[in-house]
């Protein structure tokens, strides 16, 4: 997936704890051509990386408010030539971009290491993101 993000684009992450937000993040870094280890951002809220765009990691879990976003600048990175990945990012919903993609991980009851990743895009650019995706991970019909 990180290959396919563009300038722009906002990655909704949303799903219980330890339940692979922060690894998902690392691999779409990956993606990107972050070289450098992506860290969670638990502490920091934002950390920032250079790969083929500049990659935004945010981790809003600890935020009381949401408005809290605005001391943070939020719209600086959504609306930027980077990419931008939130952890939690329901607890912001109100300030969300309108084109944006969410992601919900959860846990499956077939296993502790088993996961089901629904992506839901907002937007046709995203949509377009998704079906491209389907292609290079998807087998048969």
């Amino acid at each position: 997936m990180g290959t396919l993000l563009r300038a722009g684009d906002v990655v909704c992450l949303n799903g219980d704890l330890g339940v692979g937000k922060t690894r998902f993040s690392q691999g779409l870094a990956c993606g990107i051509g972050v070289s450098e280890p992506v860290t969670s951002p638990t502490f920091t809220i934002i950390n920032e990386y250079q790969g083929r765009l500049p990659f935004y990691h945010m981790d809003v879990y600890r935020l009381n408010d949401p408005l809290e976003m605005e001391d943070l600048g939020y719209e600086d990175y959504f609306y930027s030539l980077g990419v931008t990945v939130i952890e939690w990012a329901e607890r912001v919903a109100e300030l969300l971009p309108a084109e944006r993609l969410d992601i919900v991980i959860n846990r499956c009851p077939e296993g502790e290491n088993i996961r089901s990743i629904t992506l839901i895009p907002h937007g046709e650019g995203l949509a377009v993101l998704v079906k491209e995706l389907m292609k290079l991970v998807c087998i048969g019909n």
